[in-house]
């Protein structure tokens, strides 16, 4: 029996003494390497406390004050409306990202280089067709399905405290995923995306004092134009993707937080 003093961070005698298969023991020699260099097992420690702290502030939900199945309000089909919606907004955000590679808004001034793009994409380009419809149908079934869970939010009685804030941003992800798809509608630049941006214009002209400068920033003047469609294609590539995303981001944690509201 040996009389010495056991060193506290001889980390490499304590694997010694513990019986561990290889890969337990690969796992903690790469942790023990990254803390003695970065700290990371304070880090986590950090997070677990303020895990801790977040959840036993919150009210209790309705399966827990009556221990009832927390995994059934999972499963059940109409609370899995949110996460159908977030799938197809990655489906549509992975499709447009690819058609991005073969799409151009407008070259020299000229819109009708949208449009060519478009055929180009759905008649020349291999699985192009397939691509563009995927886009297409992935955005219209997460417009459809955001609104679908926004009705059995409501009328689950789930917008009610304490997650009336996420009901309220719940409420600006729609408005900004319904302009989202209305800019990328008017992109090919068809008959259907003239009309539907014309439409658009005039809407926006008969909204009182702020109208006329809403039109000219959004759709570049009060007639469509190359104009119209750069901004409309920024917006689509470079504005909404990032605002979006960011906002589901903290939708979801939010829910993460807070939990699943059963029905009142």
């Amino acid at each position: 029996m040996s009389l010495e003093r056991k060193d506290p961070h001889d980390h490499r005698a304590w694997l010694r003494e513990r019986d561990l298969t290889p890969l337990e023991r690969g796992y903690l020699v790469v942790l023990m390497w990254l803390d003695r260099r970065l700290r990371v097992v304070d880090y986590l420690e950090m997070l677990e406390t303020l895990y801790y702290k977040v959840n036993m502030q919150l009210p209790k939900s309705h399966t827990e004050q009556y221990n009832l199945d927390n995994k059934f309000w999972y499963w059940y089909p109409l609370y899995a409306l949110g996460s159908f919606s977030l799938l197809a907004y990655v489906v549509a955000a992975i499709s447009g990202a690819l058609l991005g590679f073969y799409y151009s808004p407008a070259t020299t001034g000229d819109p009708s280089t949208a449009y060519s793009s478009v055929v180009y994409i759905m008649t020349e380009l291999r699985f192009g067709f397939f691509l563009r419809s995927l886009h297409r149908w992935s955005a219209q079934v997460m417009i459809a399905a955001v609104f679908l869970h926004m009705l059995r939010v409501y009328f689950t009685g789930a917008y009610k405290e304490p997650r009336e804030v996420n009901w309220l941003l719940g409420i600006v992800l729609m408005s900004l995923l319904l302009i989202f798809g209305y800019s990328g509608y008017l992109l090919p630049w068809d008959q259907l995306a003239f009309w539907a941006g014309q439409i658009g214009v005039e809407l926006f002209l008969s909204v009182p004092l702020a109208g006329e400068w809403i039109a000219q920033l959004l759709f570049g003047g009060f007639s469509l134009s190359q104009s119209t469609l750069q901004r409309m294609y920024i917006l689509h590539v470079f504005v909404f993707p990032f605002v979006v995303t960011s906002l589901i981001a903290i939708h979801i944690g939010i829910v993460w937080l807070q939990g699943i509201a059963e029905p009142h």
